[in-house]
């Protein structure tokens, strides 16, 4: 099939979100030819499955548009102020705390794909082979950096104390034989520290953009299937937005065989479809 590519608009941080457009109460951004436009946040240039998205909808007169944020704290802020319809970039525990944190009226739309957390390195081949002393980047967000802690923790390399929940923090570690020491940077440079680092959590949208796979993965975190699990990801609308029907039938070309299979094909493991 013929693919219908996504235009990818890069918003720089210097300038303003509202430069994109739109209202909180539109259906879309833009109509042109009678093809609704509708613009879907996204972090990281590596998005194939929304070309077969389009595929589908293209019978509907529908079209996404991706925006492409190289920052994991612009897109909800996109959203909430109008300047994106949609976003696809986060898990629900990230989207929660940020939604409790600053007072965003979003809401999950529907579920998307559960990308795996894995821990890479120059140096190593299994983590088995962390030895004392070594550095580990993590990413520095709360709820991803704790993330990083558990995997360590069911990997038995660290012990954390379970009242932090799912969002331990260094100060957190109750047990760290090795000595780790932790190096947080922004999510989207973890990868970049791989040549200083002994191993490097890379998210997986970066590590898809960096050309790597669990495959390559010294540790990868044993998802678990269900909706209950806070690291599926999502696509969020605002609040309002929910009934949406067009908003609606983007859900159901993304929760669909097609992209499921697309999903599959392109990412080889770095990201599962994760709805039911």
């Amino acid at each position: 099939m013929k693919k219908i590519l996504a235009l990818a608009l890069t918003l720089a941080l210097a300038l303003p979100l509202a430069a994109c457009g739109g209202d909180s109460g539109s259906a879309s951004t833009s109509q042109e030819g009678g093809v609704t436009e509708v613009t879907v946040g996204v972090v990281g240039a590596s998005n194939g499955q929304w070309d077969t998205v389009n595929e589908l909808l293209a019978d509907e007169g529908i079209h996404v548009t991706l925006v492409e944020f190289s920052d994991y704290k612009l897109p909800n802020e996109a959203l909430n102020n109008g300047d994106v319809d949609l976003n696809a970039f986060q898990h629900k525990e990230y989207f929660f705390n940020e939604v409790e944190t600053l007072g965003y009226e979003l809401s999950v739309l529907g579920d998307t794909i559960i990308a795996p957390l894995s821990l890479y390195s120059n140096y190593i081949t299994d983590i088995s082979e962390l030895k004392e002393g070594d550095k580990i980047a993590v990413p520095s967000d709360p709820t991803n950096e704790g993330r990083c802690f558990k995997i360590l923790e069911s990997a038995g390399v660290l012990e954390v104390d379970p009242a932090a929940g799912y969002n331990p923090e260094i100060k957190d570690i109750t047990s760290n034989p090795l000595n780790l020491e932790f190096i947080e940077v922004e999510a989207a440079n973890t990868a970049s520290l791989l040549p200083d680092v002994t191993a490097a959590f890379i998210n997986g949208a970066h590590a898809v953009d960096n050309g790597l796979n669990v495959e390559d993965a010294v540790y990868t975190e044993q998802v678990q299937a269900g909706s209950d699990n806070p690291y599926i990801n999502i696509l969020a609308c605002r609040t309002e937005d929910l009934e949406n029907e067009v908003y609606q039938k983007v859900l159901a070309a993304y929760q669909s065989d097609e992209t499921a299979k697309a999903i599959e094909e392109i990412f080889q493991g770095t990201y599962i479809p994760a709805w039911e």
